[in-house]
């Protein structure tokens, strides 16, 4: 919440928000996303960690980390690149443009666009053929699917995103483009770092 960064700034990595990023990082069981409508920020970043992702047509993924004068958060740092190759990372990071349900769906972090009215119906339909099968070989593959690398590094890029994200919270730049959103203006950064 914008309203929330101005006001209340996380400034510690024990803050909810980073205890959540922490959590659906470490998740030992299957984490199913269902999206509709647009996901931004950390609504798009919580995706890299689902196992699963089914998006409405009309979804929208945003990562508006840099025109808020912010930086990413969640180790998305590390899986977007991971995914889509440095030089795509890079655009969809610095510029913070919409992205379609279907470029998602290209780019790999949505499994299937979901034309009907909901995708919800669909991400359960999933959980429960999963819930069919054994519990140990679906926790014991995923964990195999995420590597001891992955299991060490994502945590330890949350940690220092973390930090980085604080800083630039408290940030002049992060101060203008946080209160130009919420009055409705263009930010200027002139002289901000």
């Amino acid at each position: 919440d914008i309203g929330d960064f101005l006001n209340k700034p996380p400034s510690t990595q024990d803050s909810p928000v980073f205890r959540f990023l922490r959590g659906i990082a470490t998740f030992e069981k299957p984490l199913i996303a269902a999206v509709a409508g647009p996901a931004v920020g950390i609504g798009t970043t919580l995706l890299f960690h689902c196992d699963l992702v089914y998006a409405q047509k009309e979804a929208r993924f945003i990562f508006p980390f840099v025109s808020l004068g912010l930086v990413p958060e969640g180790a998305v740092s590390l899986l977007l690149p991971r995914l889509v190759g440095h030089q795509r990372a890079s655009e969809i990071l610095l510029f913070g443009e919409p992205i379609s349900a279907d470029d998602a769906q290209k780019l790999g972090f949505v499994n299937k666009v979901i034309a009907e009215p909901s995708a919800l119906p669909y991400a359960q339909e999933r959980a429960k053929k999963l819930t069919a099968l054994s519990s140990g070989s679906i926790n014991r593959t995923k964990s195999l699917l995420k590597g001891k690398d992955l299991q060490t590094a994502v945590p330890n890029q949350i940690d220092i995103e973390g930090k980085v994200f604080i800083d630039r919270l408290h940030s002049p730049a992060a101060k203008e483009a946080l209160s130009s959103f919420l009055e409705k203006r263009k930010p200027n950064f002139e002289g901000l770092d």
